[in-house]
């Protein structure tokens, strides 16, 4: 039995539609992948912005918080403290495993839920697991308001004088 060589016989025309099939298959796959080509060398031009969540907060004149008082800002995970000495600021984080800290008024301290931590209204650590006291943040006045800056720790001993 002779061998015949296909591919010099002439194209019927099912073939040719087969061809043109194929053809229009790899036109169509070119045209996606230079479309995701342009889309994605558009979008290169335009920067993408990052949402940064705000860290500074305005908590109110001094003058307007008695000697005393401890503001609870539980959405801001912060507590300002204003005693006899001055003014503090710390973060709502507990320092055991990171739950939120919760200030109970009636018992004049803050309480952590997750494992029963406690802390005195000035941070430090009066019951554990917690091993270290809150720590203390950025609290500036400015243009006579406290303005507490929850991305900056300060020295555990930093008071605001007023």
């Amino acid at each position: 039995m002779p061998l015949i060589d296909d591919l010099k016989m002439p194209l019927d025309d099912e073939e040719l539609s087969r061809r043109e099939f194929l053809g229009w298959l790899g036109g169509g796959a070119m045209a996606v992948a230079a479309l995701g080509t342009a889309i994605t060398a558009v979008r290169f031009m335009w920067p993408e912005v990052l949402f940064e969540e705000q860290t500074r907060y305005r908590v109110g004149k001094p003058e307007e918080i008695p000697v005393g008082t401890l503001i609870a800002m539980p959405e801001q995970k912060i507590y300002v403290f204003h005693d006899r000495n001055g003014f503090v600021a710390m973060s709502a984080v507990c320092t055991h495993l990171g739950c939120l800290t919760r200030y109970e008024k009636e018992n004049d301290r803050i309480f952590c839920p997750c494992h029963g931590s406690r802390f005195s209204t000035d941070g430090q650590v009066t019951v554990g697991p917690a091993p270290k006291p809150l720590p203390r943040l950025l609290l500036t006045l400015e243009q006579g308001v406290l303005v507490v800056d929850a991305a900056k720790t300060v020295n555990p001993d930093t008071i605001l004088k007023v």
